[in-house]
């Protein structure tokens, strides 16, 4: 910084003349940073304080770090007392601190004050104001103006800097505030510098005032402000944008800070009333502008995306017409009541101001949700692809669709409870009104806190509001609502509100003891939004009675209890929550078991012991409605009187017809063992079995069965069917209407039969019947020999020994349908892939096999997938149209295509070019690719007058001398030459553009006599080749000759134009000459050109080739450049890229482009959308210390990562143009230092990597936007569709990169970030580098502080604030919203996500981790992803868009390559065989939302302390109970890191684990598995808690089977049993005891993984790893990794316990 260039008043130790010493103020920040002695000081003006230049040595800090501790020391020793020093010596102390520091800071340069000094913006004093001082002055903006007009007058710098001094010394005169006593020390050591003139004079403060208002005058003449301003008039009167005025958009706004800053220090410096003529007449000036000069302030005001606060010029999107049409509705208020307006001038008045005025709400909140309710209109409006009028207004239609979506769930609410809604109906609604209810909802959402995570708790404030709002619109004058109004008569939405709600929340969570209190002991946030689903919650009064039972805090014997629903920790809760499938299992089992101790004969005796069943299902079905009444202890208090009405009537219910029933079949036997023909009872037996059957098949039907959903709806309308609807299936607010088209309903149901048709004949046949003999012998074995006394089996028929049988049995017939799920859903998914067209190319054997054998219809095109980098060299061609025809809108792609198909293809090749070269860009950017390798990858812009399709030069490399070699080979026609060639067809397109780009270059580069032999020349030779005679024209022999001398041409004309290279030109096309003319063509051609008198006197006069027109233009550079490494290229680029991340990119995203997805839509009409990444104290960046520190082994991350990727470390060195570099080689430059340290993060699982990843689409968003404006006939500066595209500006396109921001934002909600900054965190310095190299990054987080209550008690508060960089690179607060409370009730991740998801914008939120990773080649797909929200997947919109996730962290180690594969299978196969089946649900990131639906329905996910632990699943739970709809897509990719280590691989694995031994628990689950239909919940068992459940009956199987063979063994039952076998020939005895290979059907769980290696990779490819994989004993790990799961799960269900371990992001070992 400037500021700190004033000369240094005393010479340095050794120095021997007084000389400038630059001391910046980033250093004096760093010197600043240890606590300096404690002074206290009153003074409130710097004149006398700073009259010496030894005055600042009363504020010598102490320095830190070692060298600054021992220059400390060194000069204590040398120091006399405090008291006897003079000025001299303590100036003396200073300068030593000084240099200490400087030596410190050469040192250690690494860490966040590297980062902030290598940023080159916001270091200074400016950026080290402390928070207390900032937040109510503008001390910053001060120290900044004075930093930036230091050049222009130094002096005027110092009258700033004094000024903020004195600001400071006002507000914390005892320098009490963290760091205010070191911003003190380091200003007034800048002031001291600036105090010493450089002639030694002494400075006059009475003329300050004069001077600062003459420089004021001249630096407002001198920057054209007034000019400025009345552009910007001009400009937002006529509403259109100019590219040059945005431009200087940044300019213009430091020249404003500056001018308000100066302005700002006369108005302090000449007071409130002056007493001389000039400081009366520059307080009459300053009132006067700050009157009439809101430019002035509006270009100031800090703002999200539009400036909605205060008009500017300098933001594009303020001009864009649907932007301007929802302003203009949010501004019209011609039939609202008058209300009190006072802010004048920056805006107009809007319904907000008038929904602030009537209910309080926060001004920051108003802002926020102005914005968001702005721009959700503005997208609405941009949809409909409406004509832009001169004055845009908003349609109907979007307002319509906006007010519908937002306020969906409320309507929802008041139909289930039958209230009315707060207006008489939807057409009685006009467009206005419309608008002011979205924009009340959107206000009360945003301010709302914890209690958003209760969306029918806002429902019921938003119904009490709008219906207060109703009767003040219908008023004249406008009143403050009375549910806000304070007892100090102000208005507060917050206090009277939300605050007595969070109070009862925090109570409640203080109560559960840090998560390790039992659930049912307090309510989480499910208990207070069920108390909402009844009619009752209205008798809670508005506002809110505080004496409620549902606002009463929880004390020792008195609390409110649980709602609907206690999580008691039991195992029981698998059998409650599916009874339904244990009871068919058990049935079954009976059934199957029955049939063949009948030796399989079906007759009436058999099918009488069969009906046995229905006792036992009778009995099984009481035992669930015992377990309801059960486990429902501790919500009876609380409870529906409904509820509890049911549970007592089903209770009766079924015990009575339990007992009637078994009575009855009692009777069916007495009459069976009694052999007579009366069978009564058997007749009424079956009469009730059967009317009870039809009865449940009736209301099965009704509830479950879509086609019998519209007679449901019906019968709802009679009493009699709705009492046994409700008996038979509870009614919830939620989980309503869970039923699926036919088509998908038939889809599952016929998985499952198959399933079934598997699972039971197999239980029958090699489980059940195989036991049914040895157990018949053993019961009537009497002499058998037991090794001890046994008690049990010797006078009960050997029950033991049975039971040691069957148990191994029964346990595996209970699991092994999830191996049947598991192997049926492997088929189901690779079949499904390979429709898709996902993975690798399939071999042609291979899919052979899998047409025949699966008989099913697949194309060869869907088969024909890019497998390897040379299948992408093979497709290349057809990559353009499929480009075109799928990631471009319709606009362009369906475009007139020539009839030429090669004219055709250029067209596409045109389209596809820029994209493709991007993505070889960011490649390069990313150094997986050298500088040769993306010269190589590059593609042709095809936009020129070319005459064929230009490929990139990595498909052409070496074909021209191959093409040679043919030619000089060749002795037969020109017709079999080109068909030798063109069988490779990349050789024919590089002889062709070969010979065109000649033409065309020669001819641009000559003029006059040259011009003529070259078009002679060419005429000749096109005509030779149409006459198939160019073999007699030419001597092909020769052509290799010719090849070097343009070889040598186009060497030259690569470089800049001077006068030697273009004397060289002439030389070489005279040689080029030369050689066409007299050796390579033939004789009669030579002759003719010889005799050619132009051309012979220009020779012999020297004028041929002598006037060299040399490539300027961009389009003939490129084509010279291209054609030279045609020629020179000699290698072949068959491995191009190397690098196997690149390749894997690469090959992903071109396969993708055959892959079925949604139309894309213009960027301008694309649905928007926002990335959403928690964050908590990971690693942001690593720094140097970090990088070069060796651990235990010797090894240091650096040298780590340089051995693992050297391909990598070389191309980096590359690209910051370094050879081979040590590590101190790199702290000698800061910016290579800066780019080192991105480098490895990028390597590693990092936020600055995930930063860099999401703002991938934002410039996706750009480029896509800046090439379509030119597509469509070149509507920004004047270019056409068939000119030369250049990109290489898009990224600075005002009106790209305001399209992007309409449609793109990116929030990082940094929960710690403030108190990370106040303890000045290297964490908070590498997010503030973040932000000042992402303009569009925004970072949210929770800022605490001290405050005072107002009964005088001191209290913590706390605001969720949203920050941005500004432009200098500082920290600019945006937002600041106050909250009721510390905002971590619940689970943390979820707790920060709701805090900062007010900040997000769009109608879609892609949720993201900070372990996660993003590509530019993927980010152009997201038009497409997010299309499909208006896709048709079933009867419902999605609601949740699965994306596929590539593991990135699997090179690391074996035991990352299993994780990874584990992981990869799940994610792909998995997943898209749940979505199949409608069960998919939210297993993480990085899925899409739809923002609108899940806001007002609780948000992204759940936050209740320990139950929601695994909180993202939960909310693919409540999308789905709300009738959401989960679907998967995999033609987009997003990276992910995993664990590596085996102990985060078991934390991991133990955390999962535990949080679904929480869902057993949670009403999410116990809602699902009763209210879907059979089928559906089948498969959401078995694929969620299920899973573990299996795994855990894994292990117990292996201890029953290995304890019941103990048992057998030492009792000497074994050695017994099979001596009575042998002497009874019998051989099904020693079968059943050896049946261990049951227990081993477990391997069948692999067959996914492998499906999807087969899949993925290609069937030998498959086979090989499979085969690596047992050799690196995966099985051990997988071992390892089931017993782990079985420990934490069955823990977990029974004590809790279950956390979250922070384990990802610290380890070196991470790195990929």
């Amino acid at each position: 910084p400037r500021l700190a260039k004033a000369p240094n008043p005393s010479p340095l130790p050794g120095s021997t003349t007084t000389a400038s010493t630059p001391t910046s103020l980033a250093f004096e920040t760093r010197l600043l940073s240890p606590n300096p002695p404690e002074t206290k000081t009153t003074t409130t003006t710097v004149g006398s304080q700073l009259r010496s230049p030894a005055a600042a040595a009363d504020f010598s800090p102490r320095t830190g770090g070692a060298a600054g501790a021992a220059e400390m020391a060194s000069s204590m020793r040398r120091r006399p007392s405090r008291g006897g020093g003079g000025p001299g010596a303590a100036a003396e102390n200073w300068e030593r601190l000084v240099r200490a520091a400087l030596k410190r800071d050469r040192a250690g340069g690494a860490g966040a004050s590297a980062a902030a000094a290598h940023a080159g913006a916001g270091a200074g004093l400016a950026s080290a104001v402390p928070p207390s001082l900032g937040r109510t002055t503008n001390i910053e903006q001060i120290l900044q103006a004075a930093d930036d007009i230091e050049d222009d007058d130094p002096n005027v710098a110092r009258i700033l800097c004094e000024q903020a001094y004195s600001m400071a010394q006002n507000l914390d005169p005892s320098s009490d505030g963290r760091g205010v006593l070191q911003f003190k020390t380091g200003l007034a050591s800048v002031i001291k510098q600036k105090l010493a003139k450089k002639d030694g004079g002494s400075i006059d403060r009475q003329n300050d005032i004069e001077v600062l208002w003459n420089f004021y005058l001249e630096y407002k003449k001198r920057r054209r402000v007034d000019d400025m301003q009345r552009e910007q008039e001009i400009m937002r009167e006529s509403g259109t944008f100019s590219t040059e005025m945005g431009a200087r958009a940044m300019e213009m706004k430091k020249i404003y800070a500056t001018l308000r800053a100066l302005l700002d220090v006369l108005e302090i410096l000449v007071g409130q009333a002056p007493s001389d003529r000039l400081g009366r007449q520059i307080l009459e000036e300053i009132k006067k502008i700050k009157r009439s000069d809101a430019a002035l302030r509006g270009e100031l005001m800090p703002y999200n995306i539009i400036p909605l606060d205060a008009s500017s010029v300098g933001n594009v999107v303020g001009f864009f017409p649907e932007v301007r049409a929802a302003i203009a509705a949010i501004q019209n208020c011609e039939d609202l009541p008058r209300f009190p307006y006072d802010t004048p001038q920056l805006r107009q008045k809007d319904i907000f101001d008038l929904l602030q005025y009537v209910f309080g709400f926060q001004d920051d909140n108003v802002r926020n949700q102005r914005e968001n309710v702005a721009l959700t209109l503005a997208n609405a409006q941009s949809r409909l692809s409406l004509p832009n009028d001169t004055e845009p207004k908003i349609d109907e239609k979007a307002v319509t669709e906006v007010f519908c979506k937002v306020l969906d769930n409320y309507i929802k609410w008041c139909r289930f409870l039958g209230k009315r809604v707060a207006w008489t109906s939807l057409e009685a609604v006009n467009k206005n009104r419309k608008i002011i209810l979205v924009a009340l909802y959107f206000l009360i959402w945003g301010e709302a806190a914890n209690v958003r995570f209760l969306p029918e708790c806002l429902c019921y404030i938003f119904h009490n509001m709008a219906k207060e709002l109703d009767g003040i619109l219908d008023s004249s004058e406008a009143e403050p609502a009375k549910s806000c109004v304070t007892n100090d008569g102000s208005t507060s939405y917050l206090e009277k509100i939300i605050t007595p709600i969070y109070l009862t929340m925090s109570a409640e969570a203080n109560n559960n003891n840090d998560g390790k209190a039992a659930h049912s002991a307090w309510r989480n946030y499910d208990d207070f939004n069920e108390y909402f689903w009844s009619r009752s919650c209205f008798e809670l009064s508005w506002p809110p009675a505080e004496n409620s039972k549902f606002l009463r805090k929880p004390a020792k014997r008195k609390r409110t209890g649980k709602t609907n629903f206690v999580e008691h920790r039991t195992f029981l809760h698998l059998y409650r929550s599916f009874h339904r499938l244990w009871i068919f299992l058990i049935l079954m089992f009976q059934c199957l078991t029955i049939i063949a101790f009948h030796h399989g004969k079906i007759n009436i005796s058999t099918i009488k012991v069969v009906l046995s069943a229905g006792p036992a299902f009778f009995i099984l079905n009481f035992i669930e409605c015992c377990l309801d009444v059960l486990l429902m202890f501790g919500a009876y208090k609380t409870a529906r009187g409904f509820a509890i009405s049911r549970l007592v009537i089903r209770f009766l219910w079924l015990a009575a017809i339990s007992t009637f029933v078994t009575y009855l079949y009692v009777k069916v036997l007495d009459e069976k063992n009694a052999r007579n023909n009366d069978s009564t009872y058997f007749r009424i037996y079956v009469l009730v079995l059967g009317g009870y059957a039809a009865v449940r098949l009736v209301f099965a039907s009704l509830a479950k069965i879509p086609a019998c959903h519209r007679l449901s709806n019906y019968s709802d309308r009679s009493q009699f069917f709705q009492f046994f609807k409700w008996i038979y299936q509870e009614r919830y607010y939620i989980g309503r209407g869970l039923y699926e088209s036919i088509g998908n309903y038939a889809r599952y149901v016929i998985f499952w039969l198959v399933i079934f048709a598997c699972k039971f004949p197999f239980a029958y046949y090699l489980q059940i019947r195989p036991l049914v003999v040895p157990t018949n012998i053993i019961v009537q074995l009497h002499d058998l020999q037991y090794s001890w006394h046994d008690f049990v089996s010797k006078g009960n028929r050997n029950a033991l020994t049975i039971l040691s049988l069957w148990a191994p049995v029964v346990a595996i017939y209970l699991m092994d349908i999830h191996i049947w799920y598991t192997l049926l859903s492997a088929l189901v998914g690779g079949v499904m892939g390979a429709r898709g067209r996902l993975g690798e190319v399939l071999s042609t054997t291979y899919a052979f096999v899998v047409i025949c054998k699966l008989d099913i219809t697949l194309t060869c095109a869907n088969l024909m997938q890019i497998r390897s980098i040379e299948m992408l060299h093979k497709r290349f061609e057809s990559f353009p149209e499929a480009f075109a025809k799928t990631l471009s809108p319709q606009r362009i792609s369906s475009r007139p295509v020539p009839q030429d198909s090669e004219a055709a293809t250029k067209m596409y090749a045109s389209i596809f070019s820029p994209f493709w070269n991007e993505i070889i860009k960011s490649l390069r950017e990313e150094d997986y690719i050298s500088n040769r390798e993306m010269d190589l990858l590059m593609m042709p812009s095809n936009c020129g007058t070319l005459r064929l399709v230009q490929w990139p030069l990595f498909l052409l490399t070496s074909k021209i001398m191959l093409a040679n070699d043919y030619a000089s080979d060749c002795k037969d026609s020109q017709k079999e030459l080109w068909h030798r060639i063109s069988k490779d067809e990349y050789m024919a397109y590089a002889v062709k553009e070969c010979y065109y780009s000649a033409e065309r270059i020669l001819k641009s580069i000559v003029d006059g006599e040259g011009k003529l032999w070259v078009d002679r020349l060419f005429q000749y030779l096109n005509e030779s080749i149409g006459r198939d005679s160019l073999l007699v024209t030419i001597n092909l022999k020769k052509l290799q000759l010719v090849q070097s001398r343009l070889t040598g041409l186009t060497g030259l004309l690569i470089r800049d134009e001077t006068a030697d290279r273009k004397a060289g030109v002439t030389k070489a096309l005279r040689e080029l000459y030369e050689v066409v003319t007299h050796e390579f063509l033939a004789p009669n051609l030579r002759e003719e050109f010889d005799t050619w008198q132009l051309l012979l006197r220009a020779r012999n006069d020297g004028r041929l080739f002598s006037n060299i027109l040399w490539p300027n233009d961009l389009e003939m550079k490129e084509q010279v450049k291209r054609l030279h490494l045609l020629l020179t290229v000699k290698d072949s680029a068959a491995n191009i890229p190397k690098n196997l991340e690149a390749q894997r990119r690469l090959q992903f995203f071109t396969n993708s482009l055959f892959m079925d997805m949604p139309e894309a839509k213009p960027v301008s009409e694309m649905i928007p959308f926002c990335v959403f990444t928690p964050y908590y104290s990971e690693t942001v960046l690593y720094s140097m210390s970090e990088l070069c520190v060796d651990n235990e082994d010797g090894i240091s991350i650096l040298f780590y990562l340089q051995k693992i990727f050297p391909d990598e470390w070389a191309n980096f060195l590359e690209r910051i143009g370094r050879g081979e570099s040590s590590e101190e080689d790199f702290k000698e430059s800061p910016s290579d230092t800066l780019e080192l340290r991105f480098w490895v993060s990028y390597r590693g699982q990092t936020l600055a990597r995930t930063v860099r990843g999401m703002m991938y689409y934002r410039r996706a968003l750009m480029l896509q936007s800046y090439l379509e404006k030119r597509y469509l006939g070149g509507i920004e500066d004047g270019y056409s569709a068939l000119e030369y595209i250049d990109t290489q500006g898009y990224q600075l396109s005002p009106d790209a990169r305001a399209q992007a921001d309409l449609k793109f934002t990116y929030v990082v909600s940094c929960q710690i970030y403030g108190q990370q900054k106040q303890r000045k965190a290297p964490e908070a310095a590498d997010i503030a580098l973040l932000l000042q190299r992402n303009e569009a990054l925004r970072v949210a987080f929770i800022h605490e502080e001290d405050g005072v209550s107002s009964d005088g008690q001191a209290i913590k508060e706390y605001h969720s604030k949203l920050v941005k960089a500004d432009i200098h690179g500082k920290d600019q607060e945006i937002y600041s919203i106050k909250l009721p409370g510390n905002p971590k009730l619940g689970e943390g991740k979820p707790e920060n996500q709701n805090h900062a998801i007010i900040f997000t914008r769009g109608d879609a939120i892609q949720t993201i981790d900070m372990n996660q990773d993003n590509y530019l080649e993927e980010a152009m797909k997201v038009r497409n992803l997010l299309e499909e929200f208006r896709g048709n997947h079933g009867i419902r919109y999605p609601t949740i868009l699965g994306v596929r996730e590539h593991v990135f962290t699997g090179s690391v180690s074996s035991l990352a390559s299993f994780m990874s594969k584990q992981e990869t299978s799940f994610v792909t196969l998995g997943q898209r065989v749940l979505a199949y089946l409608k069960v998919r649900m939210h297993y993480g990131h990085p899925d899409v939302f739809d923002r609108i639906f899940h806001i007002t329905r609780g948000g992204i996910s759940k936050a209740s302390r320990v139950i929601n632990i695994s909180e993202d699943i939960y909310a693919g739970f409540n999308s789905t109970l709300r009738q959401g709809n989960i679907t998967h897509h995999e033609y987009i990719q997003v990276g992910k890191g995993r664990d590596v280590g085996l102990n985060q691989i078991a934390l991991f694995e133990g955390k999962v684990a535990g949080g679904n031994g929480e869902q057993v628990l949670s009403r999410d689950v116990y809602r699902l598995g009763q209210l879907f239909d059979f089928f559906r919940m089948l498969t959401f068992f078995y694929t969620t808690v299920g899973y573990y459940v299996c795994t855990m009956m894994t292990v117990l199987t292996v201890y029953i089977f290995l304890y019941g063979r103990v048992y057998l063994a030492l009792s000497g039952l074994d050695h017994s049993i099979s001596r009575q076998a042998r002497f009874l020939g019998n051989t099904a005895l020693d079968a059943a005891l050896n049946a261990q290979f049951l227990v081993q059907i477990g391997v069948f769980t692999a067959v996914p993984m492998i499906m999807g290696f087969i899949l993925e990779l290609g069937l030998m490819k498959a086979i090989f790893s499979f085969i690596t994989m047992q050799l690196q004993f995966c099985s051990v790990f997988f071992t390892f990794s089931l017993g782990t799961r079985t420990h934490y799960f069955g823990r977990t269900i029974l004590h809790g316990g279950a956390k979250v371990d922070m384990m990802c992001s610290f380890l070196p070992i991470l790195f990929v």
